[in-house]
């Protein structure tokens, strides 16, 4: 039963690895289009905990502070 249940695993793992590195009709794969979109996702999350941080700031005691985008 282990062997089994191994050798599913690494099928599985063989053919994500072979769907994510799979050139696309542009010859762009998933982990390119990751890649490239990664450092915007970052500046996102950046902004997003600031703003999370200015609005739960202690002593900022106003429950009609908005978070602007």
């Amino acid at each position: 039963m282990g062997l089994l249940k191994t050798a599913l695993i690494g099928a599985a793992v063989y053919g994500a690895i072979k769907y994510v590195t799979k050139k696309d009709v542009n010859g762009k794969s998933v982990i390119d289009d990751l890649q490239e979109k990664a450092p915007e996702w970052i500046d996102k999350a950046k902004r997003f905990k600031e703003d999370i941080e200015l609005k739960y700031k202690p002593g900022n005691n106003d429950p009609y502070v908005e978070v602007k985008p």
